[in-house]
């Protein structure tokens, strides 16, 4: 039986409302921890009769991970209470503290990973199959964050108007690429980790000078996700989109909205810095809360996340890249081609996002290229 968290919203389409509640507000969050006692008062039996449960904050969009909770319960019988949000979870978590009733929280980005151990909610956790599982450069030395899977940072670039196999991230900023580049807002996570190694690499004054230059270059005013910045490079708006490689995959395979597709095929990826110092990759995470009411279970729940099945559902589902070594890429993502993936340190990125994020607002680059 599928418990709810909370009812702080209509139900995601195409997941039962059940198991996911996407939570929005202060008042939402204290839904939330009225209700689950309530539920779980209400279910106690049936809980104990499948396996107990676990209770998961995540940043992670529910149609990329769903799969993986209804694996991990088939095998377990622990069921996976899931809320959806895509900010404000970790503050969620501190604030309501045990009231929280927070197992285990799914990130997007290191920088998550890096706030959640900054503001105390993380609990250092070792198991030798964690440690046999996620290579050392992939999570924290003591065991506070766990890296899940890899994402690139890449350039989506138009097959008819871009003549180039190679890029960098440096020459976004040159002149030729003027009204061409269609991106985010740079205050996105994404992007801010994206700064943050510019600067790790280049120092602020360069990447400062960096920033007004792709400022300039923008075709538009940030807006959007990743996926419409290809549509964007679509419709003819840039000629270039920078984004995430498993947005690829969604769009590629999204058979509900097929025009993506259509997205999907118009351009080419281009893994920038490949020939040099590499391109810049970013982790999905995990980390244990330190209130958790069911540990045990989440330690499990994290252990499946990382094994040779989960990691290979991960690749097959997402199309994202495994962190574990030896699991194969999904066809589609090998079909993108290998690329050199920077060896900057992540917890380097992350210690330099706070200046990354001041130095994105000092240009003014989200109000676009005319201003």
């Amino acid at each position: 039986m599928k418990r709810a968290i909370a009812r702080a919203a209509p139900p995601l389409r195409g997941l039962r409302a059940s198991r996911w509640a996407w939570v929005h507000g202060a008042a939402a969050a204290v839904a939330f921890a009225i209700a689950m006692p309530a539920a779980h008062a209400a279910e106690d039996h049936a809980a104990e009769d499948q396996g107990g449960e676990v209770n998961v904050y995540s940043y992670r969009q529910p149609e990329l991970i769903e799969p993986l909770f209804e694996r991990f319960t088939e095998e377990t019988g622990i069921d996976v209470n899931v809320v959806f949000s895509g900010k404000g979870l970790i503050e969620r978590i501190k604030q309501l503290g045990p009231a929280a009733q927070a197992d285990l929280l799914l990130t997007v980005d290191i920088g998550n990973l890096d706030q959640a151990v900054a503001e105390g909610i993380a609990a250092p956790v070792t198991t030798e199959t964690l440690e046999e599982a996620v290579p050392s450069e992939y999570r924290a030395e003591d065991g506070s964050w766990w890296g899940l899977t890899r994402r690139a940072r890449v350039v989506y670039a138009s097959k008819d108007r871009v003549d180039q196999d190679a890029i960098t991230y440096e020459e976004l900023a040159e002149p030729k690429w003027k009204n061409r580049i269609c991106i985010r807002s740079g205050q996105h996570v994404y992007n801010v980790a994206l700064v943050a190694s510019m600067i790790a690499r280049h120092g602020e004054e360069e990447t400062k000078t960096w920033l007004e230059g792709v400022k300039a270059n923008l075709a538009r005013k940030p807006a959007g996700n990743d996926r419409l910045q290809v549509k964007g490079v679509y419709a003819g708006e840039c000629d270039v989109a920078i984004g995430n490689t498993y947005y690829m995959g969604v769009m590629a395979t999204n058979e509900e909205e097929p025009e993506q597709k259509e997205w999907a095929d118009s351009v080419e990826i281009l893994f920038p810095n490949s020939e040099g110092r590499g391109t810049h990759v970013n982790l999905s995470g995990a980390v244990i809360v330190k209130d958790a009411p069911h540990k045990e279970n989440a330690i499990k729940l994290l252990e499946f996340l990382a094994s040779e099945e989960g990691q290979a559902l991960y690749a097959e589902m997402n199309h994202e890249y495994p962190v574990r070594e030896g699991v194969r890429w999904s066809e589609l993502v090998q079909s993108w081609g290998d690329f050199e993936a920077d060896d900057l340190s992540l917890q380097e990125i992350a210690e330099h996002r706070e200046r990354a994020s001041e130095l994105i607002d000092e240009v003014n680059f989200d109000d676009g290229p005319s201003s």
